[in-house]
């Protein structure tokens, strides 16, 4: 099995890399990529996962390797008879049939080994309704299905199994998977938790604040809560009680700073990268959108943290004694030294650039070699970071230069990542290959280097480094077995969609229910999201969710005149995504810091759910709020201003949940703080009582007002029209425009076409897979009005009143907690 884990990660090195296109050779298209991906998957599912608990686990029954063998032929069917299937297309037969029911059992057996019953149980619900689709009630009823066309379209196209989810799966995640598995196995997470400890642990709360940063840190390279929890939480979940923390909030403090590594870039979940899929738009820029609401919910929790250490009087770790001035100076010097390193790699890069040219990449690399053998060399020269003990008592923290210095060369591919990924704006897939590129490199010859600069034994060091190497290559494809297996099982739901056209009718149900309110909309599928993910992981989660309803908040939205970016409907059911994986009764994350901590899982997971209050609340202000996602935002001083904002009001939101301002609240200060904290996420709301947002013009404005739009700006327009069901609809749309330019050129580029007709304007094309085709706009709409930001008064109004009464409610605790400490000073009267 080891080798056939090595094999695969191996393949989609292969894949992701230009060797293929170099060589002319081992071409393969997308299809046949995802079909070999999940023969690997399925292969690997029934040597790893026992089928039972009382099965042996000392060796591999012989019926697992022949349900192996029989799924990996089945898993990779696509690639071996490609060209026999392309040839018929809608024609399976008899053995493509076999083939597909064969497949799709083995799929569902080996989802409920690696993911559990929830998955298959979700799976078989719509399996289900595509052959009883016309014994449904009538909202949801459709034809049926044909056992022939069910098979076709879910096992032989790229419509079902082999969708979009396992597409990314197989092109972008795999690879992010293997680069953070090799760079914890290169020792960089042990590296990223002592730096944290010695950065932090001398505060109050340290250790629980270590946690969250630490979280932060690997938030950065691994896109796993549990795996997060897991690696970092066997740390600082006993540090945090040996200084006082209950096992229960230690606990949930680790598990809630885990689950946030998932919405942290550049590495986010898995489900991030179906985003580009889904929305259409480069991952750079679903970085961009989803870095502030990141960052907040980190600087919120070491809020948090704080608070609830002073609550609890959590002791610090003790620190070498320092005079203050030295302190003072050592920090300055870490920020401007920092500082000076990015500034002279970023502009050492762009002078390499430009003055080589098409020579370049080799130069780089040759720049980067000699870079990362002087780091090791420097590295060298002092001894490997120990693993910390979680039984041995607390002695004193160490200096942060004295850890960062042992492992400068870890920044290497994590700098070659964000450079090729938000820099030079290479696909995903192909970023994540150079970075795995180069940790691999790493992991081959550190410690040999090591060896050589230390005159130690040189040959013990290569074989040692070739074992991590191999053991690095295998646990990144065990890792990904079950987000391999999960995509595919998420595309047997996706498909039936496509098949049953379930999508169209959901829209109806939602509005039914919600009464067409956005907000009751938005908490339904909140709700939905949890309770799916109760039962299976964030990538399924967030396929379901968002092939069912984001559409449906979009259309609904368009249609009760918000206009909501789509990549804010994303990201709302991406959050709540992740959160069930801390949300009681089954939260994964939370059941894996209770294990550690050795406490109840459940009350672990209400503790953490509290705790993630602050993550909770960001999707529903950035959906009525986009400016918190930088969209509409150009400038800096714009984003320092809506950061800015943003960050108060969501400390303030923490210190109203966690009861605790400067001292204890009482409840009318937390109340008034929760409206404080609505003013600043929300000024415009109380502009909008006051003066309509915006002013409607005619159409005949509408060309002109798109030609005015700046560079990558947004237009908000309203169309009016009859949808595919026939009904009358009128929808208020934002839409985004990329460079300047004449205007219905740039509509086409965002795939809409514009008939003009005197001053009627209609739409006559709508391309497929487009921005303008995945909000909703169809042919044959009219557009009837363009929306022109209208005079209101300005937002620094509410926002000042807002930071007034802040400074009100801090001045009356601060003088209560002046009380409080000189009745403690002077003792009870007699």
């Amino acid at each position: 099995m080891l080798w056939v884990a090595v094999a695969w990660s191996l393949f989609q090195l292969w894949y992701a890399s230009p060797l293929p296109f170099v060589f002319g050779f081992g071409i393969l298209n997308d299809t046949e990529a995802r079909a070999i991906h999940l023969g690997f998957a399925l292969f690997l599912t029934f040597l790893a996962y026992p089928a039972l608990r009382s099965s042996p686990r000392d060796r591999v029954p012989l019926l697992d390797w022949v349900l192996a063998a029989v799924g990996g032929f089945a898993g990779a069917y696509l690639f071996l008879f490609y060209v026999q299937l392309s040839g018929r297309p809608g024609q399976p037969t008899t053995l493509d049939l076999v083939t597909g029911t064969v497949g799709i059992l083995l799929l569902l057996e080996a989802t409920r080994r690696a993911l559990g019953l929830p998955m298959v149980v979700v799976a078989c619900v719509f399996i289900f309704y595509t052959f009883a689709g016309q014994y449904m009630p009538d909202v949801i009823q459709h034809r049926g299905a044909s056992l022939n066309k069910f098979l076709n379209h879910q096992w032989l196209t790229t419509e079902g199994v082999f969708g979009i989810a396992l597409g990314v799966s197989t092109s972008f995640v795999f690879l992010f998977v293997l680069f953070g598995t090799l760079l914890e196995r290169a020792g960089a997470g042990n590296w990223m938790m002592q730096i944290s400890i010695a950065l932090l642990g001398h505060l109050r709360g340290g250790p629980a604040k270590v946690a969250v940063v630490s979280s932060a840190l690997n938030g950065v390279v691994s896109g796993s809560s549990v795996s997060n929890v897991v690696s970092g939480g066997i740390f600082t979940i006993p540090l945090m009680k040996r200084t006082g923390l209950s096992g229960v909030k230690a606990g949930a403090i680790e598990a809630s700073a885990s689950i946030n590594g998932q919405i942290m870039p550049p590495v986010m979940g898995a489900a991030a990268f179906l985003m580009v899929e889904y929305v259409g738009i480069p991952y750079s820029e679903i970085v961009k959108h989803a870095l502030l609401p990141a960052v907040f919910s980190y600087l919120a929790l070491l809020y948090m943290v704080h608070l609830e250490a002073i609550k609890v009087g959590l002791k610090t770790i003790p620190q070498r004694p320092t005079p203050a001035r030295e302190r003072i100076l050592r920090m300055g010097l870490g920020l401007s030294g920092s500082v000076l390193a990015v500034c002279i790699v970023y502009y050492g890069i762009v002078a390499i650039q430009a003055v080589f040219g098409g020579a370049a990449p080799p130069v780089l690399a040759i720049a980067g070699v000699a870079l990362y053998v002087a780091s090791v060399w420097y590295s060298s020269r002092y001894p490997d970071l120990a693993l910390d003990d979680p039984n041995a008592p607390i002695l004193e923290l160490p200096r942060a230069w004295d850890v960062t210095r042992t492992g400068l060369d870890f920044l290497i591919p994590i700098a070659v990542l964000l450079w090729c990924l938000m820099v030079e704006q290479m696909s995903p897939g192909l970023s994540a290959f150079w970075a795995t590129l180069s940790i691999l490199g790493i992991v081959a010859t550190r410690k040999p280097l090591m060896a050589v600069f230390r005159n130690e034994n040189l040959a013990a060091s290569v074989r040692a480094a070739w074992d991590d190497l191999i053991d690095g290559l295998a646990l990144g494809a065990r890792n990904m077995i079950g987000i391999g297996i999960a995509t595919a099982t998420a595309g047997i739901v996706v498909g039936t969609i496509t098949l049953t056209g379930l999508g169209l009718m959901m829209t109806e149900l939602v509005e039914f229910i919600s009464g067409g309110n956005v907000i009751l909309m938005l908490i339904l599928i909140a709700a939905i999201s949890l309770v799916l993910g109760m039962g299976i992981p964030t990538t399924a989660n967030y396929i379901l969710v968002a092939t069912l309803m984001a559409p449906v908040v979009v259309d609904l939205g368009a249609q009760a005149g918000l206009p909501i970016p789509l990549i804010a409907v994303h990201l709302f059911v991406f959050y709540f995504g992740i959160m069930a994986d801390i949300t009681p009764p089954v939260g994964l994350a939370a059941f894996a810091a209770a294990a550690i901590s050795k406490e109840d899982p459940i009350a672990t997971g209400f503790q953490g759910a509290f705790y993630s209050l602050r993550t909770a609340i960001l999707p529903f202000v950035f959906i009525f709020n986009p400016a918190m996602l930088l969209i509409g935002v150009d400038t800096w001083p714009q984003t320092i201003w809506v950061a800015t904002v943003s960050l108060i009001a969501i400390l303030l939101f923490s210190a109203a949940t966690m009861n605790w301002f400067v001292t204890k609240s009482r409840l009318w200060e937390s109340a008034a703080l929760l409206l404080i904290c609505f003013t600043l996420f929300r000024p415009d709301w109380w502009l909008n009582q006051v003066s309509p947002p915006y002013q409607e013009l005619p159409a005949s404005e509408f060309l002109s007002a798109v030609g005015q739009t700046p560079a990558d700006g947004r237009i908000n327009f309203v169309v009016e029209g009859v949808d595919l069901m026939g009904e009358d609809v009128r929808k208020t749309v934002n839409v985004p425009l990329g460079e300047p330019g004449e205007p219905l050129k740039r509509l086409r580029d965002i795939g809409l076409t514009i008939t003009q007709a005197g001053d009627a304007l209609m739409i006559s094309n709508v391309a497929f897979g487009s921005y303008a085709k995945r909000i909703g706009l169809e042919v044959g709409y009219d557009v009837v009005a363009v929306l022109r930001k209208a005079e209101q008064p300005s937002s620094l109004i509410p926002i000042g009143l807002a930071l007034a009464a802040t400074a009100g409610v801090a001045g009356l605790q601060f003088a209560r907690a002046r009380k409080q400490a000189d009745r403690k000073e002077t003792g009870p009267a007699r």
